[in-house]
């Protein structure tokens, strides 16, 4: 009779698992389309400002690889 119980306990375990795991997925779903609008609100604003600002975005740019350079250059020394 006990070896009976054994399975039991583990579809009960895995369904509990599987229940918590929906749960979060769901959560997560909710969360996740604020999320992708923010993300392609930022694109579109660097866009229209890269647009609108060609040589200061190409400044920017420039300046940023510089910098990312020198500390990547750094970290191996």
């Amino acid at each position: 009779m006990e070896t009976n119980k054994a399975p039991d306990s583990v579809h009960e375990a895995i369904d509990k698992i599987a229940g918590m795991a929906y749960k979060a997925a769901e959560a997560f779903g909710e969360k996740g389309d604020p999320l992708k609008n923010a993300e392609q609100q930022l694109r579109d604003n660097y866009r229209a400002y890269i647009h609108d600002n060609p040589i200061t975005s190409m400044g920017i740019a420039v300046a940023a690889g510089f910098l990312l350079s020198r500390f990547a250059v750094n970290g191996r020394e």
